[in-house]
């Protein structure tokens, strides 16, 4: 009788936190077991598969996908691993590869040092998922003790990054603090300065990349001695300076903990909310003054409309107006003219787009004159700035009052979705327990082992990717004091403003609804109602704490 010929896949995986149990779990060791015992039972060894620094409580990593491919293309008919943790620490994902996909190539499977082999008759395949259980019980314990020391630091003021911002470095004496790296700080100021004088974050990153100047990216690699192994080409962008400038690193403060992974599972990042960051200021020295750090703030926090003029005059209106009637954005229309000593004149006006479109079956003209409706909004904004001045407390828990009335039942809708999928996931997390553990015992088949793994693990894919944004939504609605005293911050500048620009639009104004013009006495009347960001129409929450006092007094 022919002995089967075995063609072995050698396995090896070393993790950050492997590295303080020294030589007895490295890379060398792993190979060098392996490799004899590969010689001494007479086998092929084809490759050997190594994932350096990869954590085991996920099997995206590249050497294992190499592995697998090799296996589905019947390269490899036997897998060689140290022990069950180096393969892997997740149980659910390892029974599925032990279980169900390694058996379907024909693979065996061997963990040495447990004793495992998936074709041997002498019960050590028994025990392997508890193996397995103990594995991912002491994963999710490292992973709690690491978690907690980083936050302690970072609540110090340490440096906890990978890579310090550009603009620093490492303090040779103290590796989690930070420094000013002479040679690219120069830059950091200068970037600033850019962006004070009004640029924006594209021609920065042009301007930088016609210079020349080294990308964070490429000044990184050039001092590590190496090239980037993605072979991603480091040049400026509209993203890298946008990060730069709104860091309050250049100040002084050390802010992290911005983003984490959902669970120990899992090395996918999701946004934390801003309460939950570790901020500490003053931990390091500033490249940047105050001053120009809230200069460069206010500058970013304007949106940017860019729609191109219909005579190449560009009206600071443009991208503004809505109709107050069927929310089309208005369409600026130029007349020209020629005044009686032949000078060129013209009238710049805004008119429905749903009506320029498709005429009076959809809506009507509501045009107003471009130079009537900046009289309005000009005059909108000098009461507004002093109602503030004046009485800017009252008019802020009115704002807030409003606003926390419109917002209420969706905060609950969203609130009663947040928990219920919340409850969900701890509940697959517990039936995909218990179902590893029915099939560890031979309660269920492996064909609904398998379906029902599969069903399970894709409903918590979707939820983990649900309550994010449900959080996300939740904290929008609940800023509504927060984004008036925001408001009040930047209109109270605007008490004695005699024109109108498009920087004061941009930071103050989201919105302006106009009505259809109607005839009152013989004069043409037309509403104008000005949406003001972070806190809406003002003279809604006026009209409404009027209301609220009329009910009162009745």
């Amino acid at each position: 009788m022919n002995e089967k010929t075995y063609n072995v896949g050698i396995y090896c995986r070393l993790s950050n936190d492997d590295e303080r149990d020294g030589e007895s779990v490295s890379i060398e060791n792993q190979k060098m077991l392996l490799q004899n015992y590969v010689r001494q039972m007479g086998w092929n060894e084809y490759r050997t598969y190594c994932d350096d620094g990869y954590s085991g409580t996920n099997f995206n990593r590249p050497a294992v996908k190499q592995l697998i491919e090799d296996a589905k293309a019947k390269r490899i008919n036997l897998i060689l691993v140290k022990d069950l943790s180096r393969f892997g620490r997740n149980y659910i994902e390892f029974g599925q590869y032990t279980d169900y996909l390694f058996p379907s190539l024909g693979c065996r499977f061997i963990a040495l040092n447990n004793g495992i082999d998936t074709e041997s008759h002498n019960g050590s395949t028994d025990v392997m998922c508890f193996l397995n259980l103990f594995n991912e019980f002491y994963s999710r314990d490292t992973s709690k003790k690491v978690k907690a020391v980083k936050r302690a630091c970072a609540e110090n003021g340490k440096f906890m990054g990978t890579y310090p911002a550009y603009g620093y470095k490492r303090d040779p004496a103290d590796k989690h603090h930070l420094v000013i790296d002479e040679e690219s700080a120069p830059m950091v100021r200068r970037i600033f300065d850019m962006r004070a004088s009004g640029m924006g974050f594209r021609s920065i990153a042009a301007a930088l990349n016609e210079e020349n100047v080294l990308s964070p990216g490429t000044l990184y690699y050039q001092r590590q001695g190496r090239a980037d192994p993605r072979n991603v080409s480091h040049k400026w962008t509209e993203t890298t300076v946008r990060s730069l400038i709104r860091s309050e690193v250049y100040i002084g403060n050390m802010v992290q903990g911005k983003s984490g992974t959902l669970s120990y599972k899992s090395r996918k990042l999701v946004s934390k909310p801003e309460e939950e960051w570790i901020r500490v200021e003053g931990t390091h020295e500033p490249i940047n003054s105050r001053e120009i750090w809230e200069t460069v703030v206010r500058i970013d926090q304007k949106k940017v409309r860019k729609t191109p003029p219909t005579d190449g005059i560009r009206s600071i209106f443009t991208g503004l107006v809505y109709c107050a009637d069927c929310d089309f954005k208005m369409r600026n229309h130029i007349e020209k003219f020629t005044y009686k000593d032949g000078t060129p004149g013209r009238y710049s006006a805004f008119i429905c787009g749903n009506y320029a479109r498709s005429g009076k079956s959809a809506c009507t003209i509501h045009s107003i004159y471009e130079n009537v409706l900046e009289e309005l909004v000009l005059t909108d904004i000098r009461e507004k700035a002093r109602f503030v001045e004046c009485d800017g407390e009252r008019l802020a828990e009115q704002i807030s009052r409003m606003k926390e009335k419109e917002s209420r039942s969706r905060v609950i809708s969203y609130e009663q979705e947040l928990k219920a999928a919340a409850a969900r996931m701890i509940e697959l997390e517990r039936l995909m327990q218990n179902l590893y553990e029915d099939k560890c015992t031979g309660t269920i088949p492996q064909t609904v082992f398998q379906t029902l793994m599969r069903k399970y693990e894709t409903e918590r894919a979707e939820k983990a990717a649900a309550i994010p944004e449900l959080e996300q939504k939740v904290r929008a609605q609940l800023e509504n004091r927060q984004d008036a005293n925001r408001w009040m911050e930047v209109i109270r500048r605007y008490t004695e403003i005699t024109a109108l620009d498009e920087s004061i639009l941009f930071e103050l104004v989201d919105r302006i609804e106009v009505g259809e013009a109607r005839k009152v006495n013989g004069q043409r009347i037309c509403d104008v109602k000005v949406v003001y960001r972070y806190v809406g129409s003002v003279d809604d929450a006026l009209a409404q704490e009027r209301q609220e006092a009329y009910e009162k007094a009745i």
